[in-house]
């Protein structure tokens, strides 16, 4: 069974994962520094994120107003164990498990910036996990 039971949830978990992205003392100016347009598209549930890596960094539900440089296709359920420290993204694109269009490169460069933001993603989903 999927982790995630709706587009909302997505938004309210992974979405929020990355607002709270935006105001991380570390992380934030590094990814607002990126200029760059990220869309994220997901199945199980079907939807996607569109995150504007700018300032101010925005995190947009089902969005068609920004046209993305890379675009992401993969299951909620492969974001939802990647942002706790269980999924290697490098290694995901690399066997088909995540495919992506655009400049790949410019993404993988800010995966290490996401590392400090796992125990962040693990207390967003504490209740989650709990009713499981």
């Amino acid at each position: 069974m999927a982790f995630f039971d709706s587009p909302e949830e997505v938004d309210k978990y992974i979405g929020e994962m990355f607002r709270r992205a935006a105001d991380h003392p570390e992380v934030g100016p590094k990814m607002k520094s990126a200029n760059l347009v990220m869309k994220v598209v997901y199945e199980d549930p079907g939807c996607s994120l569109t995150v504007v890596f700018k300032d101010p960094m925005e995190v947009l539900l089902d969005d068609d107003q920004h046209k993305p440089d890379i675009t992401l296709y993969m299951r909620a359920d492969t974001a939802d164990q990647y942002w706790r420290g269980k999924y290697n993204l490098a290694v995901g694109l690399a066997k088909g498990q995540v495919k992506a269009k655009g400049p790949v490169n410019k993404i993988l460069k800010l995966v290490p910036l996401t590392k400090p933001l796992f125990p962040v993603y693990t207390d967003l989903v504490a209740e989650k996990d709990a009713q499981s």
